[in-house]
């Protein structure tokens, strides 16, 4: 028998990422402070929400996705852009440097959570102003941590990236299929069961 699958998150990409496994999860956005804490480290901070998602939004008998994903250079964190002038900014900022994209999954089922951490080195080739200029016009990095989308028109910002490609997208499958084995589930081929 199958298990209902409910994403706590209201992202379209982690949405469409699940579509690509076979699952048509109920979406549930989690409604949480998402403040930083004093002292907590990127990692750390991803974590705490993913879990908190998670737990917010569990009911009997369905499985929770829960994910959360931040960009990280110098020791810094690039969160979303406020306005045109913000994305140019943020991408004038990462123009040819590595950055880190870090992604936490947290499943929650009956009872039970796991939580893990996937982290992404991204390397952007070098952004002239006209560049970054018509990429923002396009009004792909308004939404998007670190002002670009991977998925989309930011593909051709990306030099390489060292890590899973997923973790970027702001859902790293493969580590989400462990997870869902860890609280007593099995992703088959489109349907998620009890192990």
């Amino acid at each position: 028998m199958t298990v209902p699958l409910i994403l706590a998150s209201s992202s379209p990409r982690r949405r469409e990422l699940l579509g690509l496994l076979g699952l048509s999860p109920e979406v549930v956005p989690a409604d949480i402070d998402e403040s930083w804490r004093n002292g907590e480290a990127p990692p750390e901070h991803v974590e705490r929400l993913a879990r908190e998602k998670a737990a917010v939004v569990g009911r009997a008998g369905a499985a929770v996705v829960a994910a959360d994903t931040i960009v990280e250079i110098d020791g810094e964190i690039v969160g979303k852009p406020v306005d045109e002038v913000g994305a140019a900014a943020m991408l004038r900022r990462l123009s040819g440097r590595e950055h880190q994209v870090h992604t936490a999954v947290a499943v929650a089922f009956e009872g039970r959570t796991a939580c893990a951490v996937e982290s992404t080195r991204v390397s952007f080739l070098p952004l002239d102003e006209t560049t970054i200029a018509a990429y923002v016009a396009t009004g792909e990095p308004m939404d998007k941590a670190g002002a670009y989308g991977i998925q989309g028109y930011g593909a051709v910002l990306v030099e390489r990236i060292a890590g899973d490609y997923f973790t970027i997208m702001g859902l790293a499958l493969g580590r989400m299929v462990v997870l869902l084995r860890e609280v007593g589930l099995v992703y088959r081929f489109g349907a998620l069961t009890r192990a």
